[in-house]
């Protein structure tokens, strides 16, 4: 049996694409480098991540985008024997604007290389390309409705895409205003025996998600929806342990099956907070004999029947990142901004970091992440880092954005003696935990992070034994929902990405401090 989800931990929004023999899926990244995660498979089982395709400011530029912010929905085709990668940067979602503007890049790999971004429009996101039977190729996007009185989300557009011009052409066309339900978005197009196939996701990526699917023989429309309801959803059901089921996208395997990938959580109890975020499953669909793909209960299943597709298994990747390569491995993200040498460098036996900004820049932080992919995980690194006033910090962090993190790390005191330390932001709100303890100058330290479930554990070693922080924390700060802001029932935050652990370093004085990390260990499981 294949268990779900098969892309752990934020891995939200999934493009799948089946090109050959090959399967790919993107995912949503957000205020995250490199832009756009892909993964391969052979087997619909076994995935490789291949790290992601916006990988420098020529193709992609995150400085100041909000939390949660960035890359939307990206959709993932092929066409011409090129892949054409389409996506939403999101500049501004807060007290009632989106800046929204969309892009299309392709390449003859999936590894690259990637055309400079064309600009497309920016009425709405959640864009997506499809190519018909005749060779014409069209955009979907929903559309966004800033006015006050309106419906913001005003259905979903189409427009034509001439590929040899590389331009959208003629004006777009609403072909579907949505279910009673709401908030439709993420539009995905497909062609099936005569019909034309509208999947969308709507109720909002909460506990409300659900994909609809409707269908119409003229691509423009009418779209008449399936008249069994949606094709997936959690909402009914809080018991189901995969929860905010929706926003599917399908695939047709070269043996004719298809399935569906669909964004889900796993939540700390019954509609409780996911620390994970939202993240990718597989769902196989079946036609009825009056043509409409459905899932069986419209329900997500945790274990489904493994595909009859040849098993093709991928390495394990190591537990223990060493830093032996010229580049940071796929498993790792930096934030809003990519990595660059001039201030993060692997190299043998260490990873270098120069200092950035403050946790609550938007502009120049180096932090350097990986994904949490599991309830209950640890992870490690030992650090060497010398740091002359308070300005200087360096150490390891459970993250969520920059209003929700708790950070583990060394400093100085205010008579320039080391201290390690623990910080916690929740909501905005900082508290510093204590004691603070006296570190030997220029000595390393050895850093640890359990997620227990809802309790978060720090420890360290600092030539000893290894030592807990005396202070358990709250793990769910680190969450979708403790990152959903409101005020005054404007949204202030938004809560789309997921738990990450990583290394961080400030340097608040701008004097140029480093700290060097001698590897990196992530385990799922207890300590």
């Amino acid at each position: 049996m294949l268990r779900n989800p098969v892309l752990r931990g934020f891995e939200p929004d999934p493009s799948i694409l089946r090109v050959g023999e090959d399967y790919y899926l993107a995912t949503s990244t957000f205020e995250w480098y490199p832009g756009v995660r892909i993964h391969h498979s052979r087997d619909l089982v076994n995935w490789r991540c291949l790290g992601g395709v916006l990988d420098d400011k020529r193709l992609l530029d995150l400085q100041g985008v909000p939390d949660s912010g960035g890359i939307w929905a990206p959709g993932l085709s092929y066409a011409d024997g090129l892949f054409h990668l389409v996506f939403t940067v999101v500049d501004t979602y807060g007290e009632g604007w989106k800046d929204v503007p969309n892009y299309l890049t392709t390449a003859p790999s999936i590894e690259g290389p990637w055309s400079d971004p064309v600009p497309l429009h920016a009425r709405g996101f959640d864009t997506s390309f499809f190519t018909d039977e005749d060779g014409s190729s069209w955009l979907l996007n929903m559309r966004f409705d800033w006015r006050p009185g309106h419906e913001t989300f005003a259905g979903i557009q189409l427009q034509r895409y001439d590929r040899a011009a590389r331009r959208v052409t003629g004006e777009p066309r609403t072909i579907f205003r949505g279910t009673a339900l709401g908030v439709t978005e993420g539009p995905h197009l497909y062609r099936r025996d005569g019909w034309y196939y509208l999947v969308t996701a709507e109720g909002g990526t909460g506990y409300e998600h659900q994909t609809t699917v409707a269908r119409s023989r003229s691509i423009d429309g009418p779209y008449e929806t399936d008249p069994a309801g949606p094709m997936l959803t959690s909402r009914h059901d809080p018991s189901l342990e995969l929860q905010k089921a929706g926003h599917c996208s399908l695939v047709e395997t070269q043996y004719g099956q298809w399935y569906a990938a669909h964004i889900t959580a796993r939540p700390y109890g019954e509609r409780g907070r996911c620390v994970l975020g939202r993240e990718t499953a597989l769902q196989p669909v079946e036609w009825s004999e009056d043509g409409w793909p459905r899932i069986a209960g419209g329900i997500p299943a945790v274990e489904i029947p493994v595909p009859t597709l040849a098993n093709a298994p991928v390495p394990e990747p190591p537990a223990t990142d060493l830093f032996e390569g010229p580049r940071l491995g796929p498993e790792w993200s930096t934030l809003r901004r990519p990595a660059a040498p001039h201030w993060v460098s692997p190299a043998p036996g260490r990873l270098r970091i120069v200092g950035g900004q403050s946790a609550g820049s938007r502009r120049a932080p180096s932090l350097v992440a990986r994904r949490v992919t599991d309830q209950h995980c640890v992870f490690e690194t030992r650090m060497d880092f010398e740091p002359r006033t308070s300005d200087h910090l360096a150490g390891l962090t459970a993250y969520y954005n920059t209003r929700n993190w708790h950070y583990l790390h060394l400093t100085a005191g205010d008579h320039g003696s080391p201290l390690l330390r623990v910080l916690s932001c929740e909501a905005g709100r900082l508290t510093l935990h204590e004691p603070g303890i006296a570190v030997e100058s220029g000595a390393p330290v050895v850093l640890g992070v359990e997620f227990d479930g809802p309790v978060l554990r720090f420890s360290y070693d600092i030539g000893d034994r290894v030592r807990q922080f005396p202070v358990e924390l709250d793990a769910t700060t680190v969450s979708d929902e403790a990152a959903d802001e409101f005020q005054d029932g404007r949204v202030r935050t938004l809560g789309f990405t997921g738990a990450m652990l990583g290394l961080w370093v400030q340097d608040l004085d701008g004097s140029g401090v480093h700290a060097d990390f001698a590897y990196a260990t992530y385990r799922t499981g207890h300590s």
